[in-house]
């Protein structure tokens, strides 16, 4: 019996993650964060009208402070705008290739265009502002 155990915990952690997967992509965004790599980037800013993509890194104190408000913002805009998280030190050409020299970075995206930027942690009213002034949405 204790030989089943951790299977058991292996296979309720990949149910978990799969249930993540589903969640933040392929049934829809239902308010989640999604992930962004190099590799997906293209395709997920052509399926997305607008995105806001969270250019963050693990070590970074004020990428975490952010998380929990483009979170909270991911809930409350959900249907209507797309938030997602960018590992910088994972995904390099995509802060390449946007110029990003500090984090945490959120980049706006409208239609698949860069419409605005914000640099630095700033307060959730702040950034829920020019979620609302770069997409027209409230």
């Amino acid at each position: 019996m204790d030989e089943k155990r951790p299977m058991d915990d292996d296979l309720q952690r990949l149910r978990e993650e799969r249930l993540r997967e589903l969640e933040a992509g392929l049934l829809g965004n239902k308010g989640g964060v999604i992930e962004i790599a190099d590799d997906t980037f293209q395709e997920i800013v052509q399926k997305h009208p607008f995105l806001i993509v969270d250019v963050w890194a693990e070590w970074c104190g004020p990428c975490r402070m952010v998380a929990p408000v483009i979170e909270d913002l991911a809930r409350e805009f959900s249907g209507r705008v797309t938030f997602g998280k960018c590992n910088v030190d994972l995904n390099p050409q995509i802060a390449a290739g946007f110029s990003v020299t500090a984090i945490p970075t959120l980049l706006f995206f409208a239609n698949g265009m860069l419409v605005d930027r914000v640099v630095g942690a700033l307060p959730r009213e702040a950034v829920r502002s020019r979620v609302m002034r770069a997409f027209g949405t409230g």
